[in-house]
């Protein structure tokens, strides 16, 4: 599942493309996703102009010239991909796995502009898209999610007080939504190493200093991956066709049985399953 980082790189990517452009036509050939897409679709985006393209935790944002707001979640499989109508056989990608053939039939929304149209491809459909009629209601919408790592709500007195007397171990924590959003299991892994924490150590034994390192290294494993066009995995391309990078600065992330990267540790990469999720760690300075 694409996290924070690539969410980012698709939302950087796609404003550069339709920001300030009006919807022409919306064309929807399979309304069953992980939510059935509304049958007032096509007519709540048609004609509106994209004001904006947002973010948050793992959700893009087109913000509408009528005040309204159009939501889309890539799921496990979902991809955006540009086709230029000048350059037809040239198809761009914006999402996390690339599709370099994208078969039709998984071809399932198109929104149409005046010299480009967007087409979203989910094998899978854990995908979705959602219409907001408000502000008030797209606030409410995220109410129950966590702040952003880049938000200040989320510092280390917040972090301690959540995982107070919680038995949990800090790996699910930090995958819970409710807690912070946007992280997913690659990024916990990285964020667990460059802190010194086991990813099953309880909630209740962190220390403040450990919130500390918890609260800076998110915002650093982030903001670097970002900066460095997200992890491809599976072959996430940006708009222009270029890999992501991040996955060659991985410390733990599928890194099992090699020596760890940290100066003057003699440990070793291991690999657990905690939570139905595989972890990566160091045997030995992760404590």
């Amino acid at each position: 599942m694409p996290e924070l980082p690539e969410v980012e790189i698709v939302r950087q990517s796609l404003s550069k493309k339709i920001k300030q452009k009006k919807v022409q036509k919306v064309i929807i050939r399979n309304r069953n996703l992980r939510f059935k897409i509304p049958l007032n679709f096509a007519s709540f985006i048609e004609g509106k102009k994209i004001i904006k393209v947002k973010r948050f935790s793992k959700y893009l944002i087109l913000c509408l010239s009528s005040g309204c707001y159009c939501l889309l979640h890539l799921g496990m499989s979902g991809t955006v991909h540009i086709v230029n109508k000048n350059k037809k056989n040239i198809i761009t990608n914006t999402s996390f796995y690339n599709s370099p053939i994208l078969p039709k039939k998984h071809n399932h929304v198109e929104i149409i502009f005046e010299n480009l149209k967007i087409i979203y491809n989910d094998p899978r459909r854990f995908g979705f898209f959602e219409i907001i009629d408000n502000l008030y209601l797209l606030k409410k919408k995220f109410s129950n999610l966590g702040p952003e790592p880049f938000q200040s709500e989320f510092n280390y007195e917040y972090v301690f007080s959540f995982l107070k007397g919680k038995k949990r171990n800090i790996k699910n924590f930090l995958l819970d939504q409710k807690f912070v959003s946007g992280i997913g299991n690659i990024y916990a892994n990285e964020i667990l190493f460059l802190s010194n924490i086991k990813p099953d150590k309880k909630g209740y034994l962190i220390k403040k200093k450990e919130c500390k390192k918890l609260v800076v290294n998110s915002r650093k494993v982030l903001s670097n991956a970002i900066k460095k066009g997200g992890s491809s995995i599976k072959d996430f391309q940006n708009i222009y066709g270029e890999k992501g990078k991040f996955q060659k600065n991985f410390k733990v992330y599928e890194r099992n049985g090699l020596s760890c990267r940290r100066s003057r540790c003699q440990g070793s990469i291991q690999k657990k399953i905690i939570s139905n999720r595989s972890s990566f760690f160091c045997n030995i300075c992760q404590k």
